[in-house]
């Protein structure tokens, strides 16, 4: 389906694919909540409370793939990530996801899919469910996992591992389909 996709999606796609991004924060992410992280030699982004559904902050760990889609979208506004047109995006779920969501024959697959995806991937690749949590911002019922801050460089070689193409193959997850 992402080779059917404009650029603008199919970036955007790619990227929620290596970070589990829900539709909102993909579409409304913004330079401002980058946050350079030099003992990894790169950045993160920190989605603010209001902005998350858990209402807390989330940091967003960009695997090698999703720092490769953020290196390409610099400079193309200054406040949103991606935007279109000059303008930020409303949600992936127009009118070009549906279409190409017809020509590839995946009538079912939902946006919301690619973060399901993003979860198998890290489980298919061996990543604990505590830092799956991490990666995804769940938020922890353990008592273990509220006092274990998940360490950025750790977590950045956890998202790495989806990238791990031997012996895998990626699934896209659809929902009662």
């Amino acid at each position: 389906m992402f080779p059917k996709l404009p650029g603008h999606l199919a970036r955007m796609a790619l990227f929620a694919v290596n970070t589990g991004l829900r539709d909102a924060n993909l579409c409304g992410l913004q330079w401002s909540w980058e946050v350079p992280v030099p003992e990894i030699g790169r950045s993160v982004f920190v989605v603010p409370a209001e902005a998350f559904k858990a209402k807390r902050p989330h940091v967003v760990i960009l695997n090698d793939i999703a720092w490769s889609i953020i290196q390409t979208q610099r400079g193309r506004h200054a406040v949103w990530v991606f935007p279109y047109h000059g303008r930020r995006i409303a949600r992936m779920n127009n009118s070009a996801w549906r279409q190409a969501r017809r020509e590839a024959g995946l009538r079912a697959v939902r946006v919301h899919d690619l973060r399901h995806t993003y979860a198998c991937r890290l489980r298919a690749a061996g990543v604990s469910a505590e830092d799956r949590a991490a990666l995804l911002g769940h938020a922890t019922q353990s008592m273990v996992g509220h006092y274990a801050s998940a360490d950025v460089g750790r977590l950045l070689r956890e998202a790495n591992l989806v990238l791990n193409r031997q012996e895998t193959r990626t699934v896209l997850r659809v929902a009662n389909g």
